[in-house]
């Protein structure tokens, strides 16, 4: 077996993929473009960015691994056509996105971006104006403005397009918030104790019930632009959109009306159809919009996983076994 690494990976990570490779495997690491040329006509096996140039000097390449989870970058013509396997970084971030997610619907929820703001005025007031006590005044089933101005998430929906390892965290998590949680995928399936995954024809129904509307889809030719005019229209009066998957599968243009219109009352965003998003954007003026600078997936700990993930797909490979993250080309994910 011959494996090609290019860019060069560094000495403590080489030695690991040489031990889980195994005695037999000759390991190319290349420093430069012109080294992993001349590697590729024997290659078996790429980890790294592979070039259509590369590609069609590894006549005999059989697997693929791309160092990232998301692909519109990565993959080209000649790739999708290949006969090689590819797989991809999918499901080291899971957790730690899942959990920006619900940070973005506790925030929504109790308003703390405005009480945020509202602090740097010294202003002791709460959202919507009257006590933040309860009114035993009012009568039975009335509300208070505090009442009005906060939600009880056992009251809200959460919605998720695109369940994937990402959405259904978020899933997972936001059931134990106590959020009645709905998703739709390509792939529909059932998630034990949590919801069922509907198929993609029934995101109209999903964005009809859902108080909040979480985007975990990667892009993909049916994703982008999804959430355009029509789209964000058909989303519940008053509702929250919050985006981790991809900045392209929302028109900020149309996001930027929704919003300022009061149909939305507001979105989250960690990802931008431009990045990073211009100073002079709309968006960033708006109180009803949190925006973070494609973070969601930041974490100490996701550098091993990526590791982990390369190691334990080295030894499959190595022992003819199956490999884990296989991407369908064509789909992009």
């Amino acid at each position: 077996m011959h494996l090609v690494i290019f860019p060069a990976i560094d000495t403590a990570r080489l030695n690991r993929v040489t031990e889980a490779a195994g005695l037999g495997c000759q390991i190319s690491n290349a420093l430069d473009g012109s080294a992993a040329l001349g590697a590729l006509p024997t290659a078996d096996a790429f980890l790294g960015k592979l070039t259509p140039d590369l590609l069609a000097a590894s006549p005999q390449l059989r697997w693929v691994q791309s160092p990232t989870a998301s692909l519109e970058h990565y993959l080209f013509p000649a790739l999708v056509e290949h006969s090689c396997q590819l797989t991809n970084m999918r499901g080291i971030f899971s957790d730690v996105i899942a959990d920006h997610v619900l940070g973005y619907v506790l925030t929504f929820a109790r308003n703390l971006h405005l009480y945020r703001d509202q602090q740097r005025a010294g202003r002791w007031e709460p959202i919507g104006g009257g006590s933040a006590l309860p009114n035993f005044a009012a009568g039975p089933g009335e509300v208070t403005p505090v009442d009005r101005a906060h939600l009880h998430l056992s009251d809200c929906t959460l919605g998720v397009v695109g369940v994937g390892a990402i959405g259904e965290e978020v899933c997972r998590r936001a059931r134990a918030f106590g959020l009645q949680v709905l998703g739709v995928d390509p792939v529909p399936r059932s998630i034990e104790n949590v919801c069922e995954v509907a198929p993609l024809d029934q995101l109209d129904a999903l964005l009809t019930q859902s108080h909040f509307v979480v985007i975990a889809a990667p892009h993909t030719p049916r994703t982008e632009k999804l959430f355009g005019a029509a789209t964000l229209a058909r989303m519940r009066p008053g509702s929250y959109l919050i985006n981790v998957g991809r900045g392209i599968i929302v028109d900020l243009a149309a996001l930027t009306t929704a919003l300022q219109s009061g149909h939305l009352a507001g979105a989250a965003l960690d990802v931008c159809e431009i990045e990073p998003l211009p100073a002079t954007h709309p968006l960033w003026q708006l109180p009803n919009v949190l925006i973070t600078p494609h973070v969601a997936a930041a974490s100490p700990r996701v550098s091993e996983r990526h590791t982990s993930v390369l190691i334990d797909n080295v030894k499959r490979f190595a022992l003819n076994q199956p490999l884990l993250n296989v991407v369908n080309k064509r789909e992009w994910y």
